[in-house]
């Protein structure tokens, strides 16, 4: 599928970037989409070791990123140059050994190595920072600790059919964040720091005008809706999810008098009589079983001339590359949930009662899946 920008959205959001001051958030997706950043290495004075044994290693890099992002690098580099020395006292490490690691990571375009012990940030590495729009130093933590316990189990899951986080952790991941509050804290940041660059994609994609009430199922701290809000003032939004997943939505999210905040369960109902549900990367969470409970309740509460919008990435048929894929497998062990393809969704939406009616391609991995009752 290809990317697209709808011309009537294209102008709401550059509008609506303008009067929020959220451009930033804006001008980080279109360079990444526009103008994609490739790191390109110095060239290795040693040969390279083979491709496959690259591949199997590459968890080297990413916990070293890990490490970076855990202990705040990224920040403590945003006002310039920094010793590898100065950085280990300020993050209570051992100096050799963060050298070395700063170093491998300077190797791959994450940090600059500037002499022989000095490190700057990257333009790569500016996404670990805290405060920068687009963050992604809370989600690389999430990934560094509970998703890479996980992973470590893959052959579990493959064995058994069952999801190897239930398996290192005795719960699943749902049970784990509501009875961890520092995990789920991270997982919610995460969650809201991709959804806001997210938000824009679907905004430029997908014409909300003439709906006048929506409502966010699984919605977590409410990013999405709070961004649909701003650029269509006539519309009233509901934040729906459980009590912890809601986390600090009540504190943070704009346009209060429009938005109100509903604490439930949508396997067992969700709030009835909006024009428009959108479901945000809740269904790929589940099994087709209870993803079709959830796509029912919202058929149940959904009147004739509302619609669902779900917006998931869409898996190629093809034998082409697809970060979909590779997404799978962390859902098959974080979670019962998968990536699907067109007529998996298709299924699922059909055994919903709700009929597919376009697939609306973004500028992000997601594409938005529009469905109306039969």
């Amino acid at each position: 599928m290809v990317a697209r920008m709808a011309f009537g959205p294209l102008l709401r959001v550059l509008h609506g970037a303008w009067r929020t001051h959220s451009g930033s958030e804006l001008k980080l997706l279109l360079k990444h989409r526009l103008f994609p950043r490739t790191t390109i290495p110095k060239k290795d004075q040693n040969p390279a070791p083979p491709v496959l044994f690259q591949m199997a290693t590459a968890y080297w890099v990413s916990q070293a990123i890990y490490v970076a992002a855990k202990l705040g690098i990224a920040d403590l580099l945003q006002d310039g140059l920094r010793s590898s020395a100065a950085l280990a006292a300020e993050t209570g490490s051992d100096a050799p050994s963060l050298f070395r690691v700063l170093r491998a990571l300077s190797s791959v375009g994450v940090f600059s190595q500037l002499g022989k012990d000095c490190f700057a940030l990257s333009r790569l590495g500016d996404a670990l920072r805290s405060d920068v729009p687009g963050s992604l130093r809370a989600i690389v933590i999430t990934i560094g600790e509970i998703h890479y316990q996980a992973c470590g189990e893959l052959l579990h899951s493959v064995r058994t059919g069952s999801p190897a986080f239930d398996h290192v952790f005795g719960k699943s991941l749902f049970d784990h964040l509501q009875e961890n509050a520092g995990a789920a804290d991270l997982f919610n940041r995460g969650m809201t720091n991709l959804s806001s660059l997210l938000a824009h994609a679907v905004l430029l994609a997908y014409d909300f005008s003439g709906v006048t009430s929506i409502v966010d199922v699984g919605g977590g701290e409410g990013q999405l809706l709070m961004r649909i809000l701003e650029l269509y003032p006539e519309m009233t939004g509901v934040v729906f999810d459980v009590a912890h997943g809601l986390g600090s939505a009540r504190r943070t999210m704009g346009n209060a008098e429009r938005c109100s905040y509903i604490a439930g369960n949508f396997f067992g109902a969700v709030p009835e009589g909006a024009e428009a549900y959108v479901l945000c990367g809740v269904v790929h969470d589940w099994s087709d079983d209870l993803a079709v409970v959830i796509l029912s309740n919202c058929r149940k509460a959904m009147a004739r001339n509302s619609r669902a919008l779900i917006v998931e990435m869409i898996v190629p048929k093809t034998n082409s590359a697809s970060f979909s894929k590779l997404l799978d497998l962390n859902m098959m062990v974080m979670t019962a949930g998968r990536e699907r393809t067109k007529s998996e969704f298709l299924a699922l939406l059909d055994a919903a009662d709700l009929r597919v009616t376009r697939i609306i391609p973004t500028m992000a991995p997601q594409s938005v899946i529009e469905a109306v009752p039969k």
